[in-house]
């Protein structure tokens, strides 16, 4: 994982993997990007600031302006500096409530301001071998988020592992997101061996064959009930390619998709 990521591109772009492994806090410089938690959706626009949090299920849409490139600077905190960080400045999380997956800064200066002067090192932050002074700014950076509010420490500096949760709520929510099972088993609070039991259990099915069901059962609704066309959904309910989901949907249902 890239400590300081320059993103750019000239097409419409989709992150394959949705689970979010640390936090980041980033700025979108040209075009928008589009954050999905899986309950509500929000558009990031240039000046945006945002940061995304760790352990969570997260899908990131980003659309270049008309005749341009989409460009997002992004600054990830890994374990070894936030423990480090915590040591130095006395940081410790105090308030464990559940925590959004992602959260916007509306028109602060300071944290603009940081943002620009990264972009002033973008050649030297891109060669990835001066890592004192990529320390140096992500150490800034969390300075500074914490100057903007205090109680991001309770986030930020939380290095305990999910705990266990209602795992028929958390699936019913989550199917949607292409992600392996040992993520939804972590997320959850289980081992591997544990996800797999308590889902027989609760669902009467295998994760995998329930996931495929409930994906195309949720497309059968948005198809037939609310007018969309399989292109505009096969990738928001978590299939990789338009080919696998046409398959798997005549499969099931015995017809095309386009038929509806």
């Amino acid at each position: 994982m890239d400590l300081i990521n320059f993103s750019c591109h000239t097409s419409d772009y989709r992150e394959g993997e949705h689970f979010t492994s640390a936090h980041s806090f980033g700025m979108v410089i040209s075009g928008i990007m589009e954050l999905n938690d899986g309950e509500k959706k929000k558009q990031f626009k240039k000046g945006d600031l945002y940061s995304a949090r760790k352990n969570h299920l997260l899908k990131f849409v980003k659309h270049p302006p008309a005749n341009g490139e989409f460009k997002s600077i992004s600054i990830y905190f890994d374990e070894e500096l936030l423990r480090d960080f915590s040591i130095e400045y006395g940081c410790i999380a105090e308030n464990k409530q559940n925590q959004p997956a992602y959260i916007s800064f509306p028109n602060d200066k300071l944290l603009t301001a940081f943002i620009d002067s990264l972009l002033r090192y973008e050649d030297a932050l891109k060669e990835k071998s001066d890592i004192q002074l990529i320390r140096i700014k992500q150490k800034e950076a969390l300075l500074l988020l914490l100057h903007y509010d205090a109680s991001l420490k309770d986030s930020l500096f939380d290095f305990s592992d999910p705990h266990k949760i209602d795992l028929e709520a958390f699936m019913n929510k989550n199917f949607h997101f292409n992600v392996h099972l040992d993520k939804f088993a972590y997320l959850t609070g289980r081992s591997m061996a544990a996800f797999k039991r308590d889902f027989q259990k609760i669902f009467n099915d295998s994760p995998r064959h329930w996931l495929q069901q409930k994906r195309l059962q949720e497309a059968h609704y948005l198809l037939s009930q609310k007018g969309k066309i399989a292109t505009d959904i096969y990738l928001d309910l978590g299939f990789e390619n338009l080919s696998h989901f046409s398959y798997a949907f005549k499969k099931m249902y015995g017809y095309n998709p386009s038929s509806l």
